[in-house]
């Protein structure tokens, strides 16, 4: 069974930083693209960053580009968000993903979520 746990979520002041964990495991880590995705309260769902199985072509949504940065632990088997310069309109809870080949491809699993709340 595929599990995805996330971790690292608090409540920070604006201008500071987080980062995210999220701990895969019942697949092969390293063979899969990975990413972030966010809910702000009352809002949809919106795609945060990405990675490629290798870990590289990291590609970011335009409001994180330059604050946040995705990066990925295969031997560990953990993927990651560095989070600095955190705005109030980055609150919600942030979920990973693992999608279905090694460059992209469908969503296949999310984790239950972790909350960041930043407060205006």
């Amino acid at each position: 069974e595929v599990q995805l746990v996330e971790s690292g979520g608090g409540l920070v002041r604006p201008g500071g930083s987080l980062r995210l964990s999220c701990a895969g495991s019942g697949f092969t880590f390293g063979r899969y693209a990975m990413g972030w995705f966010r809910r702000a309260p009352g809002e949809d769902l919106e795609w945060v960053a990405g990675i490629n199985s290798a870990g590289g072509n990291p590609l970011y949504s335009d409001s994180v580009t330059g604050r946040f940065t995705i990066f990925r632990d295969n031997a560990k088997k953990t993927l990651y968000l560095q989070m600095n310069n955190l705005k109030p309109e980055d609150t919600g809870v942030y979920y990973c993903v693992k999608q279905s080949y090694s460059d992209g491809g469908t969503l296949e699993n999310m984790g239950q979520g972790t909350q960041v709340t930043v407060p205006s």
